[in-house]
Parts: structure tokens; C-alpha cells; sequence
């Protein structure tokens, strides 16, 4: 296992009632899962806990964490986040107060001293190597599809109406359709930021970029970039975990 240190905040943020995000960290570092409800009243945060439970249950069943190889992990990782994406619409059809809920999800997950990053929805995964800030997930909202079509400009989609409606999270049909889940071989002194949009929602990539890089304790780093983004307008839950590799 690749040597990790972490750090994580959750908070319910200046404008919610509560918090309808979650987070997992396996006790042996071999996940991370950050996911964020949506669905009024406990909808959503029921949501985003049955993905943050159902998920590591199924990949505990379905992945040699030591040996297994890469088109094997990524299958295993889409059927896991499948099961937790039916089970979530299942209960929206069975139990009124939950009906329409949904969640995000966005996960690294180790394996074989190689990482395996991607999720659904619109929260993110970010990479900081050589002082350089990469977004490592696609954002599946309107926007975005707006943005990867030249319709907007990546500037007009920060303010744009349809910046938090989504097209693809866990609770509907969509939801299986896979996580594209991707390789990063890790290197020393990488950090990786796990978040809620309530982080992206008030904080440019340019300020998450010199947080992420300002300290070498990465439980300060995470309160940093939290309170960051909470004074800087967040409407949001504000969630991340934040990875240093050793």
C-alpha cells in the first residue's frame, strides 16, 4: 500500500438546515468516498449514506486489493456503484419521504500501489503534483455537457443557470451508466483533494491550488480549504477529504 496521510471537514455550511453529505475512509486507506445528497428534508442525506455504506461493502466482495488487475478494479468499481445506485432508487419507490432522492459520488480507490479516481455527479476529485492543480473528474451536469459541446465558454459556465442541475447521479436510471474511472500511478508528495461542489461552489481552482500546497499537515489543509470556501460564499454542505502521499 502506497503510504497516505489525510485529513477531512464536513460541514452543513451558512445556508442548509443540514448536512446531506457524507464521507467513507477504509480504516487500511483502501478507499475514499465523498458523495453528496440531494432531495429535501433527510432525503438526501439518506441517499448519500446508503452510497457511502453499500459501496465499500461491494468492494470489499469484489476486489483483490494486493493483486487484482486494472479491467478488472474498474469493472468491479462501476457494478459497486451500480448496486448502490439501484438500492437508492429502490427505496425512493418504496418509501414516499424518499422519493426523488439522489446522490453524487467520487471516490480513489488503492489497489496494488496504483489509484483509481472518477465518480458521478458533480462533486471532484483534484490533483496537486509539481504545484500544478488537475481536475481528475468530469462534472456530469449541463454545463459541462454545455462546455464539452463549445456551446459556453468554461468562464460563462461559473455563473451559468444550469451549473447545479445534473444529468447523471446515483438514483436514477443513469446512475449505473459507469464512473469512468481512471489509472493515476502515484507518485511521492502528490495531494488530492476528494470534494462536495460546496467546495468547487466557493473557492476558484486557482485558491484551491495554494491551499492545497501551503501546508504539510493535510488535516489543516482540508480545515483550510473548508473555511475557504464557507467565507468565500459556499451555498452549499461543504465536504472534502484531502490526501498526502508519502
Amino acid at each position: 500500500m502506497v503510504g497516505i496521510r489525510y485529513g477531512t471537514v464536513s460541514i452543513t455550511g451558512n445556508f442548509r438546515e443540514n448536512n446531506e453529505d457524507n464521507y467513507y475512509i477504509d480504516p487500511l486507506n483502501k478507499y475514499f468516498l465523498v458523495a453528496d445528497g440531494m432531495g429535501g428534508q433527510s432525503a438526501g442525506e439518506k441517499a448519500s449514506q446508503l452510497a457511502v455504506e453499500l459501496i465499500p461493502e461491494k468492494l470489499n466482495e469484489f476486489i483483490d486489493f494486493e493483486n487484482d488487475n486494472a479491467e478488472n478494479v474498474i469493472q468491479s468499481i462501476d457494478d459497486a456503484v451500480s448496486h448502490a445506485n439501484t438500492e437508492i432508487m429502490a427505496l425512493g419507490e418504496v418509501d414516499p419521504n424518499c422519493r426523488s432522492m439522489g446522490t453524487t459520488i467520487v471516490f480513489v480507490i488503492q489497489v496494488n500501489e496504483k489509484f483509481f479516481i472518477g465518480g458521478v455527479g458533480d462533486s471532484r476529485v483534484y490533483l496537486l503534483r509539481n504545484n500544478t492543480l488537475h481536475q481528475l473528474t468530469t462534472d456530469h451536469s449541463l454545463t459541462q455537457a454545455l462546455v464539452d459541446a463549445g456551446t459556453i465558454t468554461e468562464e460563462e459556465a461559473q455563473t451559468h443557470r444550469y451549473k447545479n442541475v445534473l444529468y447523471r447521479y446515483l438514483g436514477t436510471k443513469d446512475g449505473s451508466a459507469g464512473t469512468q474511472a481512471r489509472q493515476l500511478d502515484p507518485l511521492p508528495q502528490d495531494r488530492i483533494i476528494l470534494c462536495t461542489d460546496g467546495v468547487t461552489d466557493g473557492l476558484p481552482d486557482k485558491s484551491l491550488q495554494e491551499l492545497l500546497r501551503k501546508s504539510d499537515e493535510p488535516q489543516a489543509t482540508a480545515e483550510e480549504i473548508v473555511k475557504a470556501a464557507q467565507e468565500g460564499g459556499s451555498k452549499d454542505n461543504i465536504t472534502c477529504i484531502v490526501l498526502f502521499t508519502d
